[in-house]
């Protein structure tokens, strides 16, 4: 094989990282193998500060000198010849455990691997900081262990609960080293081992976990027998010792302070078998006691145990016939000392071993129930202790305390039934025909809810609400948060009678309802307890779920008008499906598709709300403040008037309705929301359309002050110019002829002057002296 690269230059590179010195240390002393075992050899390398991993070469001598090459962990070529085979069958391997340590493992050791070896690190430091190897010797013996079961391993040993038993096993070595064995006793239950009890290499005995108590109680014990033999007993069987009990016998050697385990061995002793102690106990199935007289159970205990063995009685009383007895209430116990515990009410006595009593006096309805006899064997062990060797459960006894209960019927009445979303529901739950009802019983009810549907598929019942019998009331999952913001009201109305309203009823809440009720007898502790339910008929809440409809009309009595006239709309609404509704009306304005003088927004001009509350939106006319007026006609009838129309006022004008529903007296819900036609204001014009209005900076001013007014024109419609290019060659013309048409007329009127002017002088003449005479008057 060949190699990966010089190693000269190898060095020289790992030279080159290399900062401080190191040391290499294998373990000191010397290590001891047997033949046929496997050999472990640490090597690290401490103040290590180099590269990412450190290389490690491995060196063997048999004498201690002339060391030939046995593996690295940087060259593959690097070993011997002789080493390479077991190389490549795995027989020798390097582990690196971390970047500065690895381990040197030989499998199946033989004689021949005795000898001396040596883990170095190359290094091209220019100074020697420490030491770069480390030696350390292995010696190699013969197998001398010798380990067997005493006697030989059986088929199995059967036992029963609490009987002794014991197992032996042999061990001995013939190395001619001072060896110290050790041995330990295993148990082998499927695939877990648990430590028993173990004597250690330096004479210290070492119980298992669990076995702590056992051993210190001297139930447990290991002891030597003879000079090779090695016993464990069991003095007490329980059922956890079943299984397969090994024997592992391990040697070790001490050297300067320390010990090496060199060699393991293990033999498989017995199968102990542990059977059960068999143990019944029965109790008569159904009982039936009148109320207030005595019951008298009896617990009959069958065994095939006949030694010292001691029972235990308990009885337990439970609801439901399968109840857990940790979480059963215990009536009475006899403990294997047969000391009694029990109560007033509850006797427990035995006329034999075989027989025990419970007596439970002055019986109520409260008793009625099951009932359990437990019974524990207990055997003696050690030191007084004692073992539970077997237990048993009879099967629940049924009693059954008669009393004349009382006899009633249920009737569920819907009071208030909804015909929309967000009504009242009202349901009154009613107690009838009561007989036998005396003063110790008191009635509570339950509410619950089914969803309704058509199949025959099987829907649960949801608990809306559940009294008890000290009048506390829990709510259901689905009832809890609506029973907290007042929408689910539970009530008692009188002693008969229970409701249940809702103020807000949803879709949701339709399905079916029914109460339960309950009556409750007074104990002789004054508790309750519950002793019969009676069940009402449901009562279906369903309405016809159809969608909100909302129509809204309008039109315009007068179509035609001219600017500055009063424009007026009015709007008819008309709905469907919708409780009690009020109208909000929203007057909005839209420019004319094709008027490109302005942005095609939607302008929202004035409102007014459910309750005749009038709003200007976005009217910014300052001048024209009470210019709009929207108001209530009729219920479902609105008129919109704008007064002093403009020619900006120009565009289509609709009526946005929102119909609302009551909700909880003064509360309102959106029920739907509609648009309704178009109505446009249109002035035709042929030309340009001047708009004036008159604006000052000086809003309010002290007479005699000087005020500035600015007259501003605006100009909409078709544009100037073009009108003036249209109109230019008319007046031109219409200029030339009224000039020609006043100089022809100053022609006539001089020449009629002048040919008539001597004949009217002297009556001028005479007339002005008339005129003169007149002025003088």
């Amino acid at each position: 094989m060949g190699r990966l690269a010089p190693r000269p230059l190898l060095l020289a590179l790992l030279g080159l990282a290399l900062c401080r010195g190191r040391v290499v240390r294998v373990p000191t002393g010397s290590l001891v193998r047997v033949v046929g075992t496997e050999l472990v050899i640490p090597c690290n390398v401490s103040d290590y500060d180099g590269p990412s991993e450190q290389n490690f070469d491995w060196s063997f001598s048999s004498s201690g000198s002339n060391f030939v090459e046995l593996a690295s962990t940087w060259e593959a070529g690097f070993a011997a010849q002789l080493y390479r085979e077991r190389l490549q069958r795995g027989e020798i391997v390097l582990r690196r455990t971390a970047n500065d340590a690895v381990e040197l493992h030989i499998k199946n050791v033989q004689t021949s691997d005795e000898g001396h070896y040596k883990c170095s690190t190359p290094s091209t430091d220019a100074t020697v900081q420490g030491n770069y190897e480390d030696t350390v010797q292995v010696k190699v013996l013969a197998d001398a262990l010798h380990v067997a079961a005493a006697p030989p391993p059986a088929s199995g040993l059967s036992l029963r609960l609490g009987e002794p038993f014991e197992l032996r096993c042999a061990a001995s070595t013939a190395s001619p080293l001072h060896t110290h064995l050790a041995l330990l006793w295993e148990l082998q239950r499927g695939a877990a081992r648990r430590s028993v009890l173990a004597l250690t290499h330096e004479g210290r005995f070492r119980p298992g976990p669990g076995y702590e108590q056992r051993y210190r109680a001297g139930d447990v014990r290991l002891d030597t027998v003879g000079g090779d033999g090695y016993r464990l007993s069991v003095a007490r069987a329980l059922a956890s010792d079943q299984g397969s009990y090994r024997c592992v016998v391990s040697e070790w050697i001490g050297e300067q302070g320390s010990w090496q385990e060199i060699q393991e061995k293990a033999v498989e002793v017995a199968t102990v078998l542990i059977q059960p102690t068999v143990l019944r106990a029965t109790v008569a199935r159904s009982v039936s006691v009148a109320e207030g007289k005595e019951l008298d159970l009896t617990c009959n205990i069958t065994t095939d145990r006949a030694d010292d063995v001691r029972p235990e009685v308990t009885w337990y009383f439970s609801r439901s016939p399968d109840s857990i007895l940790p979480g059963s209430p215990v009536l009475a116990r006899l403990d294997r000392d047969s000391l009694v515990h029990s109560s007033p009410h509850v006797a427990l006595s035995h006329a034999d071993t075989r027989s025990y009593h419970l007596l439970v006096r002055d019986v109520s309805k409260e008793n009625s129930g099951y009932y359990f006899c437990h019974v524990a064997l207990w055997a003696p062990g050690h030191n007084r202790s004692w073992h539970k060797v077997a237990e048993a459960r009879s099967a629940p006894a049924s009693v059954d305390v008669t009393w004349l209960e009382p006899d009633y019927q249920v009737y569920l009445n819907a009071s208030k039934v909804p015909e929309f979303s967000d009504d009242l529901t009202e349901l009154e739950c009613r107690i009838v025909d009561v007989k036998s009802s005396e003063a110790s019983v008191r009635f509570t009810v339950s509410w619950y809810y089914r969803v309704n549907r058509r199949s025959d598929d099987v829907v649960a019942s949801e608990l809306l609400a559940v009294m008890n019998g000290d009048w506390t009331l829990k709510y259901g999952d689905r009832s809890k948060q609506r029973a907290q913001d007042g929408d689910f009201i539970f009530s008692k109305e009188h002693t008969d009678t229970f409701s249940f309203r809702i103020q807000r009823t949803t879709e949701e809440d339709r399905g079916n309802y029914y109460c339960v009720v309950s009556a409750w007898t007074r104990q002789r502790n004054d508790s309750w307890v519950k002793s019969k339910d009676v069940f009402s008929k449901p009562v279906t809440i369903f309405w016809a779920s159809e969608d909100s409809v909302l129509v809204v009309k309008a039109r315009q009595p007068k179509p035609f008008f001219a600017a500055g006239n009063t424009f007026e709309m009015t709007c008819k609404v008309s709905s469907k499906n919708i409780k009690s509704p009020r109208y909000s009306v929203l007057i909005t304005a839209e420019k004319p598709v094709g008027d490109l003088s302005s942005p095609n927004e939607t302008k929202y001009i004035i409102s007014l709300d459910q309750d005749s509350v009038v709003k200007l939106e976005n009217w910014t006319d300052a001048s024209r403040v009470d210019g709009v007026v929207l108001e209530k006609v009729q219920e479902d009838e609105f008129r919109y008037r704008m007064y002093q129309t403009q020619v900006s006022d120009a565009g289509l004008y609709r009526c946005m309705v929102t119909a609302w529903s009551p909700v909880r007296g003064s509360l309102w819900r959106e029920a739907a929301t509609s648009l309704s036609n178009p109505i446009e204001i249109d002035f035709q014009t042929a030309g340009p359309v001047f708009n004036a209005s008159v604006h000052s900076d000086t809003p309010s001013v002290i007479r005699g002050d000087l005020i500035k007014l600015f007259c501003i024109i605006t100009v909409e419609g078709a544009a100037l110019d073009p009108v003036l290019n249209a109109f230019k060659y008319p007046l031109l013309i219409g200029v030339g002829l009224s000039t020609v048409i006043g100089l022809l007329s100053c022609l006539i009127g001089y020449c009629s002057s002048h040919w008539c002017c001597k004949k009217e002088v002297q009556e001028t003449r005479r007339e002005r002296r008339r005129l003169m005479s007149m002025e003088m008057d």
